[in-house]
């Protein structure tokens, strides 16, 4: 792979020393949300997650990933990290608070690492695919290094 293809999420994978798979796919379309990523890497929707970043009712910032073709339970989610309440962060904050943009955003190499929670059905998955730091990139691990990589857990954070 050209070295000017690597993204920070990568590097920060190659310096852990884990094994991941890199895809890339085209967005000139502008079809960059989780579903329509799946179908042009031609992969299931229950092994590509997305990412979301919320703002609790302590301020605090808190990451979830969820399946694609799912949405995130902000009850449960809440729970998940011990607040009241979450809300999703407005795009317009995105950059600010993680470094990346809405349909790059990964949970490996934000600005700050924040409370992470992955949805507990990446645990029946050998891979999982997550961004790879910038629209038109994603990375495949397994969800077990991704945990230990991120201070990560798992919970029920989604629903259909």
């Amino acid at each position: 792979m050209a070295k000017e293809n690597k993204t920070n999420v990568m590097r920060i994978l190659e310096a852990a020393k884990l094994v991941y798979r890199p895809y890339y796919y085209e967005n000139k379309n502008g079809k960059i949300d989780g579903v329509s990523v799946a179908a042009k890497l031609g992969q299931d929707v229950n092994r590509v997650f997305k990412t979301l970043v919320t703002r609790g009712t302590s301020g605090g910032f808190f990451v979830f990933v969820v399946p694609v073709a799912e949405e995130l339970d902000l009850k449960a989610a809440a729970r998940s990290v011990g607040e009241k309440a979450v809300a999703m962060l407005h795009v317009s904050e995105i950059n600010k608070v993680t470094g990346y943009i809405r349909g790059g955003c990964s949970p490996v190499g934000m600005k700050k690492q924040y409370v992470t929670v992955l949805d507990s059905s990446c645990e029946k998955q050998e891979t999982m695919i997550v961004s790879g730091g910038k629209i038109g990139t994603q990375v495949e691990l397994a969800p077990a290094d991704l945990v230990r990589l991120i201070g990560a857990k798992t919970a029920p954070i989604a629903v259909r």
